[in-house]
């Protein structure tokens, strides 16, 4: 299973109707601009998918409609973050039933109990699971998050954990790189701010937002060619978006998907309470940093 998975894999965000509910024309929209745009694999229910404010049944829906959409053109990772080690693992085989190839699991959001129940946790869903299977580690933005040893501790108790959505600092996931020697493929996150460091380190790959598909496509096909000082040059135009996007969760959903949604042709997004606001001035620096990007 090692290799078989790389490149960037937008998470998608979730577009809701003018009621509220999920908006399954607008999902299909989204996976066929990401997939036409060249996306490496299609990711979702990730914090950009505003997985908290989706029930159980719009989790459910939503893999089952993304992966109909996909149609087994591109890999296709779930994020599964039920609370419960059986919820969990019945989740990751409805997502392999409706065309997941691998599934990303986030510790449970239970904070208090030692890092060696949540290594139990992981590893208990882990092997009930007949897919490859990657751990999500954000320290940033997740209640719960896991050091190095047990990380490494579960790759080596768990054959089938073998990657890692990786979105702490770029030096601390390029030590777990290291230890793990080629034991880990790891996705690096946080919209690639640090994206040129984290694939020198030995990342295989990006799990941003779609806001910038095309040039995180460009950026990381000349990463892997050795272009440095182009990918340098590239980075340094992106970063200013990335920085503004990436402050917090609820600033990307308001800016990122405004500006996404803009890029494949949706006029009005309808957002899902509680929402941030925009700010004309807010979407009036959106657009002076992205003067000139064409439509996905």
């Amino acid at each position: 299973m090692m290799g078989e998975f790389s490149g960037v894999y937008p998470i998608l965000y979730a577009f809701y109707d003018k009621s509220g509910r999920i908006d399954d024309g607008l999902m299909r929209l989204q996976v066929e601009k990401c997939i036409t745009t060249g996306a490496h694999g299609i990711a979702v229910l990730g914090l950009v998918t505003e997985v908290q404010k989706l029930d159980l049944l719009e989790r459910r829906h939503l893999v089952q409609g993304v992966g109909q959409a996909i149609a087994g053109r591109v890999p296709y990772a779930v994020t599964v973050g039920e609370q419960s080690v059986h919820g969990q693992t019945e989740f990751a085989q409805m997502a392999r039933d409706h065309g997941a190839s691998w599934v990303i699991l986030q510790p449970p959001s239970i904070k208090g109990y030692a890092e060696a129940e949540y290594v139990r946790f992981l590893g208990a869903v882990a092997d009930q699971v007949n897919l490859p299977v990657a751990v999500q580690n954000n320290p940033v933005n997740m209640d719960v998050s896991l050091s190095n040893a047990s990380l490494l501790r579960l790759r080596d108790e768990h054959p089938n954990i073998t990657m890692l959505k990786g979105e702490g600092p770029a030096v601390g996931v390029a030590e777990l790189v290291r230890a793990a020697a080629g034991r880990y493929a790891v996705f690096a996150g946080h919209g690639g701010r640090e994206y040129i460091t984290n694939m020198l380190s030995g990342c295989v790959g990006l799990i941003p937002a779609p806001d910038a598909l095309d040039h995180q496509l460009v950026l990381h096909r000349l990463l892997t060619e050795g272009r440095l000082a182009e990918a340098e040059a590239l980075h340094a135009r992106l970063l200013p978006l990335i920085l503004f996007m990436t402050q917090s969760i609820p600033h990307l959903l308001c800016y990122g998907k405004r500006l996404f949604a803009s890029r494949i042709g949706i006029g009005e997004v309808h957002a899902r309470a509680p929402e941030l606001q925009p700010s004309a001035f807010g979407l009036d620096e959106v657009r002076r940093m992205t003067q000139g990007w064409g439509p996905l």
